[in-house]
């Protein structure tokens, strides 16, 4: 009934509150009211949009710590926090210097302690020097010994013949054997020399036996009324294939990842969400509407570019503009080689030449019709 003035979202929740709220006769007031908060939030034509969002991180951004690492909560798992994170996401930087993933649980397990134990148990990444106590090198007959954990390998639930067969999947031209509690790891070639022994101890080391790829660590935590696995490391699509995980609300901090796993929009919502926790940390407040703009910039041609000269900035249709920015001969000579022209329709170029900026009332044309020219065409 008022969508013409708002929009159907808006409406909709106006609706359903006046309902809860059981108003009846003063409903037109609220409507009224909030149509006219909607007015109030709107952007007036030729807004500084740019610059005033430039404006809103810039200032608040002087104020936030330069501490770069924190212990987050009880989890006590190392995140980036402050300014450092800031520059990170909005740069685009390809890895997160702290990666970290929220596992959220299907309905049913986030709330029972053993399924909770059970698949966090599943997630954190095995590998050989996990599950060993000594790994010592026989030159005599050319082989590797390791001394097995064999308590860790219990708890862990994995046997002798699953890690024989997971070695030798990993390491070509080996033959795997067991001695009591020792695991023998023999080349088949006879001719290996020292270095080539010590550096298939070294590549043994890092042989993934079990659980996730890149997850390091995990902290079952009590969030409200559900348990949630904080992980250390980021690897979605192999969390997603856990049995009982909820692939709909669980999230890294790696853009990245978000983007390729769950699509470009599910990318532009997390930069929003990690953008609002950082600034939120440091108890400060920017309108989301910026926050909104700047992630909309970032991912709106559908893969996502930072705000630097790689990025953004380097798909300016302005010469002028991409030259204000950083290396400003390069730009300007491949200009002139392929005579690319610059319209002046932005701010910066206009600046650069003197002339009124695109903005406020210097957005609009004014066509004067003079009196003298149109008496002659009505003769």
């Amino acid at each position: 009934m008022f969508s013409k003035d708002i929009t159907k979202k808006l409406e909709d929740e106006a609706i359903e509150l006046c309902k809860e709220a059981k108003i009846g006769d003063k409903k037109k007031e609220v409507i009224k009211r909030i149509k006219q908060e909607y007015e109030n939030a709107k952007i007036s034509p030729g807004e500084s949009i740019g610059i005033i969002t430039a404006e809103s991180f810039g200032e608040p951004g002087t104020q936030m710590i330069l501490r770069t690492f924190h212990f987050a909560g009880v989890a006590e798992a190392e995140v980036t926090l402050g300014l450092p994170r800031l520059i990170e996401l909005f740069d685009a930087r390809k890895e997160p210097s702290t990666p970290r993933t929220e596992i959220y649980l299907k309905h049913g397990m986030n709330k029972d302690k053993d399924s909770v134990k059970a698949i966090a148990a599943q997630l954190v990444e095995t590998k050989l020097q996990d599950i060993t106590s000594e790994i010592s090198l026989n030159l005599t007959q050319t082989k590797i010994e390791i001394i097995l954990d064999k308590k860790k390998m219990r708890d862990l639930k994995i046997n002798d013949a699953y890690l024989e067969k997971t070695i030798e999947s990993n390491l070509k031209k080996i033959k795997v054997s067991f001695n009591q509690d020792k695991l023998i790891i023999k080349p088949q070639d006879e001719e290996y020399d020292l270095k080539q022994l010590f550096q298939l101890k070294e590549k043994s080391k890092d042989i993934h036996i079990k659980g996730i790829k890149g997850i390091t660590q995990v902290s079952p935590i009590f969030n409200g009324n559900e348990f949630v696995i904080l992980a250390s490391g980021a690897n979605l699509k192999d969390v997603f294939k856990i049995e009982g995980v909820d692939g709909s609300r669980t999230k890294t901090n790696d853009i990245f990842m978000m983007a390729d796993v769950l699509g470009i929009e599910a990318a532009r919502q997390n930069i929003i969400n990690e953008a609002i926790n950082v600034i939120k940390q440091q108890g400060l407040d920017i309108d989301i509407r910026h926050i909104m703009l700047l992630a909309d910039a970032m991912t709106n041609s559908g893969k996502i570019k930072g705000i630097t000269r790689s990025g953004i900035t380097a798909e300016k249709e302005s010469v002028l503009a991409r030259a204000s920015f950083e290396t400003p001969l390069k730009h300007i000579v491949n200009a002139s080689l392929i005579g690319e022209e610059d319209t002046l329709n932005s701010v910066i170029e206009n600046v650069m030449v003197n002339q009124a900026v695109p903005l406020g009332t210097g957005l609009p044309d004014l066509i004067a019709k003079m009196r003298s020219k149109m008496q002659k065409k009505e003769k």
